[in-house]
């Protein structure tokens, strides 16, 4: 079970070449098998970076994709699931908050693809938040608003650090803020879902692209949209399946 791994990145030069290299060093070679970074538009030198790595030769499997308009981050992630080459994505956040070394935990509790029985998504938990308070504060709240709608039992969704089965995302009905939600449409559609605790790590350099009040308005309008899916999708167990020759 070798992952792709998808970092998509906006203006995170100074992070994301650290990231990619520290991935590459941590992760074992027996679950990776490639490492795509979606810049989403950067003007900063995230691309220069990534460059730089691909170009040493010491890296095998990067690759580089540079979106033409920005896009957000879930478009980003989707451009990465489209182009990898493995049947299980790996997705960190391209600010280096996530620790690669907590992928292998996850990868461990992931089912293989198209199995029965098992998780077809495993999700970080991130135990010892880092960054300011008022954005701990902000994630809780926003947990607690999202578990009483959608009732997902999921303890933090926007932790950036899972690993999924490529067909299942692919699926799933697409939205620009989807990042935020995968744990619940996964089982809104008949998957199941794990949880495991992970660090979290301050960040090295540059800044958040999300604000409190940007964050609070998008997940509201996304809230209602997902809460609509959940009441309104169906996935019917197939019990025969027969075929002629």
């Amino acid at each position: 079970m070798r992952a792709s791994v998808v970092l998509p990145a906006m203006n995170e030069a100074g992070n994301i070449g650290r990231l990619v290299e520290e991935t590459y060093a941590v992760v074992p070679e027996d679950l990776l098998l490639e490492v795509i970074v979606v810049d989403d538009g950067s003007d900063d030198s995230t691309a220069d970076e990534i460059k730089a790595l691909i170009s040493s030769g010491q890296y095998k499997g990067l690759r580089y994709l540079r979106h033409e308009a920005r896009s957000g981050q879930s478009v980003a992630l989707r451009t990465g699931i489209l182009a990898a080459q493995s049947e299980i994505i790996a997705q960190m956040d391209g600010d280096g908050q996530n620790d690669p070394r907590d992928l292998e935990k996850l990868l461990a509790l992931l089912a293989p693809p198209s199995s029965s029985f098992g998780p077809a998504l495993v999700g970080g938990v991130r135990t010892s938040r880092k960054g300011a308070s008022s954005k701990r504060v902000a994630s809780k709240a926003a947990n607690w608003i999202r578990d009483a709608v959608l009732r997902d039992n999921c303890p933090d969704t926007g932790c950036g650090i899972k690993v999924y089965w490529r067909e299942a995302f692919l699926l799933l009905p697409f939205f620009t803020s989807i990042h935020r939600y995968l744990p619940a449409l996964f089982q809104t559609y008949g998957y199941e879902v794990a949880y495991v605790p992970v660090n979290d790590r301050d960040r090295v350099t540059g800044q958040s692209k999300y604000s409190n009040l940007v964050r609070a308005l998008v997940g509201l309008y996304d809230l209602m949209g997902v809460s609509w899916l959940r009441r309104r999708s169906r996935k019917p167990t197939v019990v025969d399946d027969q075929s002629s020759q």
